[in-house]
């Protein structure tokens, strides 16, 4: 065997783009009020609780998931109303389903598009896969600059565009009007990605029989389903069947379908706790509104973005009272100064207000 070997270092195998790259961050959240992740923060039913821990009981974890999962499909059906002429796949989250599109269209100097300030996962799958990325900035208010859009649209005529809808970090919903002409004008695939649905009153769902190049993208992790990890995309059987090729076999496991099944199966209760996280939204917005030196954004989303002076310190001041928020200040030219806060319960919306108050007061 040859010595050389033990001097191979990542710097000398390892693409430039991939060493330029910093992981995306999970932060320690134990002991904290965790308002950090847009996760919902309601347990559910006990009698609920019980079922699912009957179905892993029962659960035949030393067999291969079924790799179609189609039990699970046909709950997402119901759930949705997708007709039948339309196909749907699977993702371990929808963060796997991003990478599956980007591989996919992969070519040489391929360009995937996006707005920014947006999920920051869209640039850094377009690394992960060796496309060209461009983002486009939005507005000073946080909307999509549709000229701009377009002129860049034809300028680089990228295989991809991701618009998230309701957009992550800022929360609001982008124009429908601009996104159907993104769509129209688009010289590939657009991919709309509706992770917050549950919170908006509005979905492009209904668009896909009308656009052949529309593919929309769901997670159920923010309705109440972070730990299963269960994304799906939906569009016309003709890219999907396409699309297929690429997904890993049995990526989504028993425990994962079979559960998400009996949660579907009670999804009156999935939407029962994303209205009150929306009636809990409109008390934290309101509660911000009227905290000195802080600018909420109006959400459609779980969460709401606010900026205030000296974001980071007041980052920290929140964790040293045990809540643990989003900073963004460094995220973004067009986010300093702003942090994140995911929608809690009320004690845990409250105790974030009551520390918020005592780390601004600490900088007045």
């Amino acid at each position: 065997m040859s010595s050389t070997n033990f001097g191979v270092i990542p710097e000398s195998l390892l693409r430039q783009e991939i060493l330029d790259l910093k992981a995306y961050p999970v932060p320690n959240s134990t002991g904290m009020v965790k308002l950090d992740a847009m996760e919902n923060p309601y347990p559910l039913p006990q009698s609920l609780r019980e079922e699912i821990a009957c179905l892993v009981a029962d659960a035949a974890i030393n067999r291969y998931p079924d790799a179609d999962a189609q039990r699970l499909k046909a709950c997402i059906r119901a759930v949705t109303g997708l007709p039948q002429s339309l196909d749907m796949l699977l993702g371990n989250g929808s963060d796997e389903i991003i990478q599956l599109l980007a591989l996919a269209v992969a070519k040489p100097n391929a360009t995937l598009l996006s707005v920014e300030p947006s999920f920051v996962m869209y640039k850094m799958i377009a690394a992960f896969t060796g496309m060209q990325y461009v983002g486009v900035p939005l507005t000073e208010d946080f909307a999509l600059d549709l000229p701009a859009m377009l002129t860049v649209m034809q300028h680089r005529q990228p295989a991809l565009v991701f618009l998230s809808y309701p957009n992550n970090p800022t929360g609001n919903l982008f124009d429908a009007e601009a996104i159907a002409q993104i769509i129209e004008a688009a010289p590939g695939l657009v991919v709309v990605d509706e992770a917050y649905y549950a919170f908006a009153n509005a979905s492009f769902m209904p668009m896909l029989t009308r656009y052949p190049n529309l593919l929309v993208m769901r997670t159920f992790s923010k309705l109440g389903m972070a730990g299963l990890r269960l994304g799906f995309m939906v569009g016309s059987k003709a890219w999907l069947a396409q699309l297929e090729k690429l997904r890993l076999p049995y990526n989504v496991g028993v425990l994962t379908q079979q559960v998400a099944e009996k949660l579907l199966q009670h999804h009156d209760v999935l939407l029962r706790q994303a209205e009150q996280i929306k009636q809990d939204r409109a008390w934290l917005y309101e509660r911000l509104v009227g905290v000195a030196d802080v600018r909420p954004y109006v959400s459609d989303a779980n969460f709401i973005l606010f900026r205030v002076m000296h974001a980071d310190k007041i980052f920290q001041g929140l964790k040293k009272r045990g809540v643990l928020i989003k900073n963004l200040s460094k995220s973004h030219p067009m986010l300093i100064d702003c942090l994140r806060v995911t929608v809690g319960t009320p004690q845990e919306n409250e105790q974030f207000i009551r520390a918020l108050q005592e780390s601004i007061h600490q900088f007045v």
